[in-house]
């Protein structure tokens, strides 16, 4: 009987340690981009969705999240979660190299930090205590392997997105895929991760070349405006464009075997709450969470899409 006594106390004990460890009182803060295209829609709700969630598993977490439209308003917002007394940063950078300092910052007041998606362009790993990411070579690699294989001789178009170091790494992943083999290159451009801006480059394109086999675009967003731009034109030529990040209509269209979209390459913005869960975890449950979590560049095709369909995201 005193064992059985001394147990449950034990047990008790335990109890009452996981109910203090969860009322500690920790603040995250969240520094997204707001959502000036589908992917980071995507990054705002998953942030939210994520937020809440966390709140509710650990009483004491105040998780703040904050959307700022471009670096400087970004920097802004850090200075501001620093005085919440924050004990740990979640950041997905608008554009990282203007925001290392603003970063090294935080980072120097003995703030645990999570760096997401988009790192500096020296790599400079001493911003952040935990870096979270989709494989960025990879998705251009798997793109680019996909073209050589269905379409070895395939003329290309190409729709960059912004001028910062994910673009590069998924740009040099795409030309080492294709090193080698008969995959022609027509011309690249920015398109800004933006759908009207590719809209006009596939235009361009268009305008410039009589043929076209395929185009590749780095983000489901622009692909919206290049099919746009290819059935305005009403160019029967292309025989597909691939894209990239998984959004539920590209998805959709994989699914129900679109000819212009057979294959997408996963990038998901929920990544932003595989970041917080991690942060959480350090904080609360003191886990050995520092180091790089990158996610797979999963190749989505009418045979695993429907794992990767979510109708209720916003992207």
């Amino acid at each position: 009987m005193r064992r059985l006594f001394m147990g449950m106390a034990v047990a008790m004990a335990a109890l009452v340690g996981v109910a203090h460890a969860d009322d500690k009182k920790f603040t995250m803060g969240v520094s997204i981009p707001a959502a000036d295209h589908g992917w980071t829609a995507g990054v705002v709700y998953h942030a939210q969705r994520v937020a809440k969630l966390l709140m509710a598993e650990h009483p004491g977490l105040n998780v703040i999240v904050k959307t700022s439209p471009d670096a400087s308003s970004q920097a802004n917002a850090l200075e501001d979660l620093t005085t919440q007394g924050m004990n740990a940063l979640v950041i997905l950078p608008s554009n990282p190299d203007p925001l290392v300092n603003a970063i090294k910052q935080v980072k120097s007041k003995n703030i645990f930090v999570t760096l997401v998606d988009r790192a500096p362009s020296n790599n400079d790993d001493s911003v952040r205590d935990l870096y979270v990411a989709g494989n960025n070579p990879a998705l251009g690699e798997v793109a680019g392997n996909y073209i050589k294989e269905k379409t070895p001789n395939a003329q290309v178009v190409v729709i960059r997105g912004l001028p910062i170091p994910i673009d590069q790494q998924r740009q040099d992943g795409f030309d080492k895929a294709i090193a080698g083999s008969g995959v022609k290159v027509l011309e690249k451009q920015f398109g800004n991760w933006n759908r009207d801006d590719a809209f006009k480059v596939m235009q361009d394109y268009l305008t410039k070349y009589p043929k076209i086999d395929v185009v590749w675009c780095q983000d489901d967003d622009m692909a919206v405006g290049v099919l746009q731009a290819i059935e305005q034109a009403k160019r029967t030529d292309i025989q597909y464009v691939i894209a990239g990040a998984g959004s539920k209509d590209m998805v959709k269209k994989v699914m129900d075997g679109d000819k212009l979209i057979p294959v997408d390459v996963l990038y998901p913005p929920a990544m932003v709450g595989t970041a917080m869960e991690l942060t959480a975890a350090a904080l609360y449950d003191q886990v050995p969470v520092r180091g790089t979590y990158i996610m797979d560049a999963t190749l989505i095709t009418k045979d695993n899409a429907k794992d990767f369909y979510f109708p209720d995201s916003p992207f």
